[in-house]
């Protein structure tokens, strides 16, 4: 029959955790097996050392501190310091150590590879924000040089030129014009992946349905093999930054454009039903896989044949930034009949109706 005393042999015996005993002096008088396993030192070895030969010379000063207030009776809870292996490594430890009369009765556990692992991650997300930031700098400072080309192109356009080079500076305005949206775009990532969101001015809009039949002529004027229809049935005033609900607009019809059928109508619809606006955008095609709905409001997830005009894979992120900006919610829904992605703002601006967003 095994006894009390017995597992707590098996337990000193086996245990990954180094557990020791510590006099007054800061002696390890009695030691477990996982302390040769963990740092190498025999347990003979370990009795002629007090605890400040194992201690990095960083930790020294709170380490001692820490034992100083045992001696009067407190505890030691998850306290980490890094302790010398025989090889003259350091690995990080985590104590727990309690007072038991004249003797400190202590247990530790080598975190080390979770410090490494923590460490790795925060040089990881370091290197995110500092990427992100360079992205901000660098499309704050590109817009720029663009507008004077965009300027100069438009100011040279004005003078005489026989048909080819007119159709030269046709084309310049038209790049410069889609590098500037491009730059936009980044510039909205960049703000929203750094944390403080993508920034709305709202304000009571009375014509939003004239705004969006706008974008949508628009888009009609750069395909005009595409049919797109609009149903604008919402009355009243929405307060929002319509500038930014047109980008969405302009997003959503763009990508229905791309991936929907050349054959059928994209469908464009706004209304509004208990105080909240709704604004749809439907098409024909392909259904889009449940695992990549999931993911479709995520930056950079784009379809590998994708040649939109939002081939960065931004355009679907920058949506859902915006809406939720607007403290609105944006889904997609997509069976055999069409795909429709669709937003939900509050008409008056107010966040409470979607608490979750």
């Amino acid at each position: 029959m095994t006894t009390h005393a017995d597992t707590h042999s098996l337990t000193w015996k086996v245990s990954p955790d180094m557990i020791g005993i510590v006099d007054q002096a800061g002696v390890f008088v009695e030691t477990n097996p996982a302390w040769q396993k963990v740092l190498g030192w025999s347990k003979t070895e370990i009795k002629t050392m007090v605890f400040t030969d194992f201690l990095h010379p960083e930790d020294m000063e709170r380490t001692q501190k820490l034992f100083i207030s045992m001696k009067s009776g407190q505890s030691a809870l998850h306290f980490e310091n890094r302790y010398r292996c025989k090889d003259g490594s350091y690995r990080w430890l985590s104590w727990v150590a309690v007072p038991e009369g004249d003797i400190f009765v202590c247990s530790a556990r080598d975190v080390t590879d979770d410090k490494a692992r923590s460490l790795a991650l925060k040089s990881s997300e370091d290197e995110a924000i500092l990427r992100e930031q360079f992205i901000a700098i660098l499309g704050h400072d590109l817009r720029n040089p663009l507008a004077a080309i965009g300027s100069a192109v438009r100011i040279a356009s004005r003078q005489p030129h026989d048909k080819e080079i007119a159709a030269m500076f046709a084309a310049i305005d038209d790049s410069a014009d889609r590098m500037a949206k491009l730059i936009d775009t980044t510039m909205d990532f960049a703000r929203a992946r750094l944390g403080s969101g993508i920034p709305v001015d709202l304000a009571p809009i009375t014509d939003i349905n004239d705004r969006f039949e706008q974008v949508v002529d628009e888009i009609r004027l750069a395909h005009p093999e595409r049919k797109i229809m609009t149903s604008f049935k919402f009355k009243g005033v929405l307060t929002c930054d319509a500038a930014r609900l047109e980008q969405v607009l302009s997003n959503l019809v763009a990508n229905a454009v791309t991936h929907g059928s050349r054959n059928k109508p994209i469908l464009v619809d706004t209304d509004a039903h208990d105080n909240v606006f709704v604004m749809s955008v439907a098409n024909s095609g392909k259904v889009i896989p449940e695992q990549t709905i999931s993911r479709i409001f995520e930056p950079f997830k784009r379809s590998a044949q994708s040649d939109s005009l939002q081939g960065l894979g931004l355009g679907l992120y920058i949506a859902h930034e915006i809406v939720k900006a607007h403290s609105g919610k944006i889904d997609v829904i997509s069976d055999a009949n069409k795909t429709i992605f669709q937003l939900e703002l509050p008409v008056d601006g107010k966040p409470d109706l979607f608490p979750s967003q």
